[in-house]
């Protein structure tokens, strides 16, 4: 696996953002799911959904956190004010399909309620510090949201 420096969500392009992502995506499949630009305590996934406008399949690399036994994916952005754009895909559409591993197969993404958001979100911080910083950084509710297998 190649080492290389995840870019400043605030301050990358569009352009940026989808190469970099097309890195990740080739190393993710090489490798059998594993990503050299994780921090400690995340896994990777491969998300495909459609786009909540477009209608076009849309596929994101982001890390997960496992808590209580269910796959939760967070919409930090790096602790942007901006949301990530799946996260209006999945809003407008929670069919979805996820690569873990080699393993492939359809879920159902449920975004997390602000009350259950609550008590599962330091779990995942404490799982993954890092979403702990990002949640610190921005002003925004970053949602939380739980992928059931379909």
């Amino acid at each position: 696996m190649g080492a290389y420096e995840v870019p400043n969500a605030e301050t990358i392009t569009y352009e940026e953002r989808q190469a970099f992502n097309r890195t990740v995506i080739a190393e993710f499949r090489a490798n059998a799911g594993q990503v050299s630009c994780l921090w400690e305590g995340a896994t990777a996934l491969l998300l495909t959904t459609t786009g909540a406008k477009s209608g076009r399949i849309r596929l994101t690399p982001l890390a997960y956190v496992a808590i209580d036994g269910a796959i939760i994916i967070v919409g930090s952005k790096s602790g942007s004010e901006s949301m990530p754009d799946w996260v209006f895909n999945l809003r407008a559409n929670p069919h979805a399909r996820i690569e873990i591993g080699t393993d492939a197969y359809d879920v159902i993404a449920r975004e997390l309620p602000l009350d259950e958001r609550a008590v599962t979100y330091p779990k995942v911080a404490a799982a993954a510090s890092v979403f702990g910083e990002y949640e610190a950084k921005t002003r925004r509710v970053i949602p939380l949201f739980e992928l059931q297998r379909a």
